[in-house]
């Protein structure tokens, strides 16, 4: 059975206790988890749950969520993960299941007997038929998330970054047109709080075909980022955009429909957080920023993933409105100093 809180110290037991289970038992065909009890989950669980499945798929048994609240649908319906598991409603743990896997097993504590091995019968399932109601709302999984003064300086900074990026809109524009043909803007994928996938959008500063061509370029980050210092996907105008951020102004549109935050974490891309482990899922417990930790401390010299998941987590530790107010000073003085910029 899922515990009632389902975050990082548990999702790091459950990973393990669910290893042990499919290791200890090759017999396996089919696990469900019962999330009865579950009150509370972070992106952590999430995390844990899609490792979980991965296992599950490399060994060839069924996993299924079982009893999920309406909170936690709407969770995994953030990252599309809905679609992935396979969900069953109103089911019962049958106790004949339950005899026969003992208590002292891993099997027993992840799934509360409800572990499926050759020639069990299976429980008949009540699929799940569109049952996240729309007014059902995520965890609120860090106090930023739902932070009403944080939430309205975004939408006053995001107003007047759009005011900037309309005065300087018309010349940004005839400067991208004339040095590369293309679209104006680019809008890629990524991934908010618990997931949820939105396009974020900024001035075109690669050529067309970027993506077609990433794997030509090598990547000089460790971990679950791309990063090259010397990118030549990257146009003359667009390394001016990066070196100014300029090309991150049509942000200040995610920052107003709330996607983004003018503060937060770095934004990862949906196959960045498919390589996560379950500690690395903690970045997603907030809204991704135009600017943060990782950005003030390094921009572009930062590669090693595990160094922009501990200035995430630094973020999250010691945010404050003030704390916020103090990295929009600090990210200003870094565009600004000569010696910084994103490449």
């Amino acid at each position: 059975m899922i515990p009632p809180v389902f975050t990082v110290k548990k999702a790091v037991e459950f990973k393990q206790s669910f290893q042990e289970a499919f290791q200890n038992n090759p017999g396996l065909t089919r696990v469900a988890l019962d999330f009865s009890d579950t009150k509370f989950m972070d992106s952590s669980g999430m995390g844990a749950l899609v490792t979980s499945l991965k296992m599950a798929k490399s060994q060839g048994f069924e996993l299924v969520l079982q009893n999920v609240p309406n909170q936690v649908l709407t969770a995994l319906s953030l990252a599309d993960l809905d679609k992935l598991f396979v969900i069953e409603q109103g089911v019962a743990v049958a106790p004949a299941i339950a005899a026969e896997t003992p208590a002292t097993t891993p099997a027993a504590a992840i799934a509360s007997g409800a572990v499926m091995g050759p020639g069990s019968s299976k429980l008949v399932p009540k699929r799940l038929m569109n049952m996240v109601k729309p007014d059902d709302q995520p965890f609120v999984t860090h106090p930023s998330v739902r932070s009403v003064p944080k939430r309205m300086i975004d939408i006053v900074g995001s107003l007047i970054g759009l005011g900037i990026t309309g005065v300087l809109f018309i010349p940004l524009a005839i400067a991208i047109k004339l040095d590369s043909p293309g679209p104006l803007f680019f809008g890629q994928v990524r991934c908010s709080q618990m997931g949820k996938r939105f396009k974020m959008w900024k001035f075109r500063s690669m050529v067309t075909d970027a993506e077609a061509k990433k794997h030509l370029v090598k990547n000089e980050a460790e971990g679950a980022i791309f990063k090259n210092s010397n990118d030549p996907r990257i146009t003359r105008v667009g390394r001016i955009l990066r070196k100014t951020s300029l090309d991150e102004l049509p942000q200040f549109w995610n920052v107003l429909k709330g996607e983004m935050s003018l503060v937060g974490t770095r934004p990862p891309t949906p196959d960045e957080v498919e390589k996560y482990e379950i500690l690395q899922w903690q970045r997603l417990d907030i809204k991704p920023g135009m600017t943060g930790e990782w950005q003030v401390n390094g921009r572009s010299s930062v590669k090693s993933f595990e160094d922009i998941v501990k200035l995430d987590l630094k973020y999250q530790e010691n945010w404050s409105l003030m704390y916020d107010f103090k990295l929009i000073f600090k990210t200003i003085w870094v565009i600004f100093n000569k010696e910084s910029g994103a490449m």
